[in-house]
């Protein structure tokens, strides 16, 4: 049987601390790719709703009445927090469906290597583009496609470094994985703080300047990336074989709990924000933390949490869960996260909380996120079909965007119930993740076996 042409021998370049080199670019320009992304978003909200939504500047955005308008067919009148948590959803979500076509156009067309280009130079101009508040909505578009066209393919080169079998891959994916986060680390850190002290432009700007040392990166790293894997035209008359369909249907049938699990996730620059600017005490030695900072805590505690988490794993022997169990755990540590929270608003009681209870909810969804995230990226490069991995990369990032989507509608309910419900709300739609998931770990055992 034909097989689409696959990176089946290691790519140019000696090994660097038992990885190959190549993984080295990839993590760094995933680094900048994430700063550019976790920059904007960490600005995204408190820009609409303290200036471009405001009368006097939301005139001048090009589309944005004809925008609102058919959003409120849909969801009846939308206030201005509500109108920003679903522009903020749109945006969330529709960054991970795009994925799918991104995917399709390397397997097909283009190849991996130059769709992450496409991408990664679609995504700069996107940034620098919001710099200027009337090409707002234009912008996030351009965003949203670069993103797509990017996202899958770099995921999947890293699968591609390694041969089937190496169990150096999930390791890879855990340093690929802290490499996203030490980018989304830094990001709320300078762009936040152009934007909040310097002007929200400055903020934009810098995540583009950010996009573009990725872009350069990556095409220094062509002489040792792996070779494009194309679906080759014999590979795709051949009828899938029930094994892959199998993998498929595993696959798709993860995805709708993943989903309410990102959709609880994806309230950090959402209402998260909200909570933090209008009902968190940031007051800390005479100063006063500014806002944007809280979105760092997530991304640093995942690179300084990943090695306990990865070696609690490895010290679990034959007892270390599976995938599918560890995405199980995963959701209900997130549940606990938001209890947290819960109690926090309660003991506020209507007042403002200590910052130090929104340090132990983002301890508690950091540890989530380890089980969830990583090891899902994994999981698609191992078991789904060689000739539509990009594409089923693609798919599988599809959960962001219905997150996305769910979170932009969750958040509408922020500014008519107070925060203890609210929480309690999202806690318990991520126990309900936990629970579907957990129900599908004896179904799926032996067609997701590793």
């Amino acid at each position: 049987m034909t097989l689409p042409t696959t990176a089946g021998s290691p790519p140019v370049g000696s090994d660097l601390f038992g990885h190959p080199r190549a993984l080295t670019f990839l993590f760094a320009t995933e680094m900048w790719e994430r700063f550019s992304y976790y920059g904007m978003r960490a600005l995204l909200v408190l820009y609409m709703i303290k200036y471009l939504l405001l009368p006097g500047h939301a005139e001048g955005v090009v589309g944005l009445a004809g925008f609102k308008s058919v959003l409120e067919l849909v969801f009846g009148p939308l206030a201005l927090q509500p109108f920003v948590s679903q522009i903020y959803g749109f945006y969330t979500g529709l960054v991970y469906l795009t994925p799918i076509a991104g995917g399709l156009l390397a397997d097909r067309v283009l190849g991996q290597r130059r769709t992450v280009i496409l991408g990664a130079a679609l995504m700069a101009v996107g940034h620098f583009m919001m710099a200027f508040e009337h090409l707002f909505l234009l912008a996030l578009l351009v965003l949203i496609l670069g993103n797509g066209a990017f996202k899958p393919n770099i995921s999947t080169q890293v699968g591609h470094l390694y041969a089937p079998g190496d169990r150096r891959r999930d390791r890879a994916f855990s340093i690929f994985y802290v490499g996203i986060n030490l980018g989304a680390f830094m990001a709320p850190l300078v762009c936040g703080s152009l934007g909040e002290e310097f002007g929200w432009h400055y903020g934009f700007a810098a995540a583009g300047v950010g996009m573009t040392i990725g872009l350069v990166i990556y095409v220094l790293a062509a002489p040792v990336l792996p070779p494009d894997a194309f679906v080759t035209r014999a590979s795709t008359k051949e009828p899938m074989r029930r094994d892959e369909w199998l993998a498929i249907g595993a696959i798709i049938a993860l995805m709708l709990p993943v989903s309410l699990f990102w959709g609880t996730y994806e309230q950090q620059g959402n209402t998260i924000a909200l909570w933090v600017d209008q009902y968190t005490n940031r007051h800390v030695l005479g100063g006063e933390i500014p806002v944007t900072w809280f979105q760092s805590l997530n991304p640093f505690m995942i690179f300084a949490f990943t090695p306990f988490v990865v070696a609690f794993w490895r010290r679990q022997g034959a007892r270390e869960p599976s995938t599918v169990a560890k995405m199980a755990i995963g959701c209900g540590i997130n549940a606990l996260a938001y209890l947290v929270l819960v109690v926090a608003a309660w003991n506020a009681a209507g007042g403002q909380a200590s910052w130090l209870w929104l340090f132990g909810f983002f301890v508690l969804l950091t540890v989530g996120e380890l089980y969830v995230s990583p090891t899902g990226l994994s999981l698609v490069t191992k078991v789904a079909p060689v000739r539509l991995l990009s594409m089923m990369m693609g798919v599988w990032l599809a959960t962001s965007f219905f997150g996305g989507f769910l979170a932009g509608y969750l958040g509408t309910f922020w500014s008519s119930t107070s925060p203890a419900p609210f929480f309690l709300m999202l806690a318990i739609i991520s126990a309900i993740a936990a629970a579907a998931i957990t129900l599908l770990i004896r179904p799926l055992r032996g067609i997701l076996r590793d």
